[in-house]
């Protein structure tokens, strides 16, 4: 065989392994390392690669850096949005750079959170209680919206003898953890949908003052000409939506077991739920 001929073969070949979404472009999704976060946004990729021929990147990052990096136009959409309340001050920055799709899911909720088990119903009552809770509040990444109003909490309610603890949600939902299997009393920055609602039995502490707001909402927000440049991912993304939260918070619960991939447990759901996907795609 002539060295040309062979030499096309192994073109034609190279061609044809080629993934499909590789001339359709590239679309760069960010999100916050939260576990609400996590499972939509791998839905959506999941979605736009395997139904929609896409090559998609997903980039975790910080909660502040997420919501530059769509006003620059770095990244061209998220699917985590909280608001009106928690993400608002980062919205501000960036509205005449971004457009909102409005929500994915609705009755989403932040607060202090601690065991059934633990005596106390309200943030008032905390000072009183301090040495039982080890004198902390723990909390998760420094630049989430939920930490800058959980410190205004700490003002408001005079909360001088705790201590806000930074970490992130692995930390907090482990240290949470650890102090329900000792009995111990704990109180943590928490939000709903969220698996460890439905691991173990928890309850709001009342805010009376409502500094953490009330109910929320999360939505998609996608850079400004997005809809020019990439009309049918726009499109799907303007038509994303859970069912509900229970729906969100079961895929959360899959990338809780052991040796979960959150790709693939995406990939299960879309499977899974053909009709509701298919709807996004109409």
């Amino acid at each position: 065989m002539k060295l040309t001929k062979m030499l096309s073969i192994v073109l034609l070949m190279l061609a044809l392994s080629v993934p499909a979404f590789a001339g359709k472009g590239k679309v760069k999704i960010a999100y916050v390392e939260w576990d609400c976060a996590a499972a939509s946004t791998n839905v959506v990729k999941a979605v736009l690669q395997e139904r929609m021929g896409y090559d998609v990147e997903i980039l975790p990052v910080a909660a502040a850096a997420m919501w530059q990096a769509l006003g620059t136009g770095d990244t061209d959409a998220m699917v985590t949005a909280w608001l009106p309340v928690t993400h608002a001050a980062y919205l501000k920055k960036v509205k005449d750079k971004v457009e909102n799709l409005g929500p994915i899911v609705g009755g989403a909720k932040l607060g202090w959170a601690v065991p059934s088990y633990v005596t106390i119903d309200s943030i008032e009552q905390l000072n009183a209680n301090a040495k039982k809770f080890d004198d902390k509040i723990i909390g998760i990444d420094p630049g989430a919206g939920l930490m800058g109003l959980s410190e205004k909490v700490m003002k408001e309610y005079g909360l001088d003898k705790f201590e806000l603890i930074e970490g992130s949600g692995a930390t907090m939902t482990a240290a949470l953890g650890n102090a329900i299997h000792d009995k111990k009393w704990v109180v943590v920055t928490a939000w709903s949908p969220h698996w460890m609602f439905g691991k173990w039995d928890l309850k709001y502490l009342k805010d009376p003052k409502k500094v953490l707001g009330e109910e929320e909402h999360i939505d998609t927000i996608v850079r400004k000409g997005l809809k020019k440049d990439m009309p049918e991912v726009y499109a799907f993304l303007d038509k994303f939506s859970w069912k509900d939260a229970n729906q969100l918070q079961m895929v959360m619960a899959w990338n809780q077991e052991k040796g979960a991939d959150r790709y693939k447990n995406a990939v299960r759901f879309i499977n899974e739920n053909k009709e509701q996907v298919d709807s996004w795609l109409k």
